[in-house]
């Protein structure tokens, strides 16, 4: 077990947090303890034991603070301004990479070399795409500011290089393979057939999904209304029996909480689905919301009989954004659609026109040289 403040993570998966009580006739420390589910709440525990004695708790210079401490000091001044969401993956990613690299350094012992090593490793070694790597350097990058907020004599920051970002082919259902899941998704179509093609014909993310109630839905004005997602999150302490909890929260950014206009089939679809109970989920039929992952399962199963090939829920949500632009929506409208805060990401990251499109923009140039 690793020592910090006298806080020791038991084997049980508890939090132990020793504090002086006092001293025995011998001149000897008296120990008490404090048991928490997290560092911070043992931590806290043990503050309010000392302060019940009578006398004050004196702080640790930050000077004398490894950078494993500043991380835990980092997490507890910020967790009231994050999502839960975020909170648990910059928790995750300071306990499996951060703190295992820069635990025990002082901060100004970290210099630039060290900080491309660490990001040799993310990449090399654990094999992380550059993207990740990216995230958790940024992390870094802010616990570090963080430190130069609290400490009297400023650090020079190292420097941080970047990893580039691979492009990556995104995957999009030909129009061939779209009317092949279609057409078995309308062959006996129950409520999770009824999601997938949701997500096809909305471009729907599938947090969004779950988390769709039929109060979200109007057939009279002919909207879906998307304010929540589902989330699965590690919880605060990573042990015990519970590793993960499932989460209705708001979505990713406010441009994502916005108004999709119903097709016709959609909202005949609706109708015939819904059952009278407006606070019911939408994929589950009743008060409690399906998990993402069970929905993945559901479409890998119906992929696998299409004979179709790495189909994910986010291929459904590029092959909306690709036949939008087939058709001629315009950016904003799309950009909005999908819940994207500017248009760019609309432009670079979904709209994948397709060979034909390109041959068909190309042949409206007019011909200068005639052979």
């Amino acid at each position: 077990m690793k020592k910090r403040e006298n806080i020791f993570l038991r084997k049980d998966g508890r939090f132990e947090a020793r504090y002086a009580k006092g001293r025995d006739e011998n001149g000897k420390l008296i120990y008490g303890f404090c048991y928490g589910r997290t560092y911070e709440e043992a931590k806290r525990k043990a503050a309010n034991a000392v302060q019940a004695l009578g006398y004050p708790v004196k702080p640790r210079d930050p000077m004398r603070l490894t950078f494993s401490d500043h991380c835990t000091n980092w997490l507890a001044v910020n967790s009231a301004r994050l999502k839960v969401s975020s909170s648990a993956k910059y928790r995750s990613n300071i306990r499996n990479h951060i703190i295992p690299f820069f635990g025990d350094w002082m901060p100004w012992e970290i210099t630039s070399e060290k900080v491309d090593e660490f990001s040799r490793v993310l990449l090399e070694k654990k094999s992380l795409s550059a993207k990740t790597a990216r995230d958790i350097l940024a992390l870094f990058h802010s616990i570090f500011v963080y430190v130069n907020k609290r400490i009297e004599q400023k650090i020079p920051e190292p420097e941080i290089v970047y990893p580039q970002k691979n492009r990556t082919h995104t995957r999009v259902l030909s129009e061939r393979e779209e009317e092949k899941l279609i057409l078995h998704l309308s062959q006996e179509m129950d409520l999770y057939k009824f999601g997938v093609y949701l997500a096809l014909r909305t471009g729907l993310r599938i947090g969004e999904l779950c988390a769709l109630k039929w109060c979200d839905i109007s057939i009279k004005a002919g909207t879906i209304s998307v304010c929540h997602t589902v989330q699965r999150v590690q919880c605060a302490s990573g042990k015990g029996t519970a590793k993960t909890m499932v989460m209705i929260g708001t979505p990713k950014s406010d441009s994502s909480c916005r108004m999709i206009p119903l097709m016709p089939d959609v909202a005949a679809l609706c109708v015939r689905f819904y059952q009278g109970d407006p606070e019911d989920f939408v994929l589950s039929g009743s008060r409690v919301c399906i998990e993402p992952r069970k929905l993945q399962r559901k479409l890998k199963l119906y992929t696998d009989k299409c004979r179709m090939e790495q189909v994910h829920f986010h291929t459904l949500r590029h092959t909306f954004a690709t036949r939008c632009i087939e058709v001629g929506f315009d950016m904003k409208t799309l950009s909005e659609i999908l819940g994207h805060s500017n248009i760019h990401i609309t432009m670079n990251q979904y709209v994948h026109p397709n060979m034909a499109l390109k041959r068909e923009n190309m042949s409206r140039l007019r011909t200068v040289i005639c052979l």
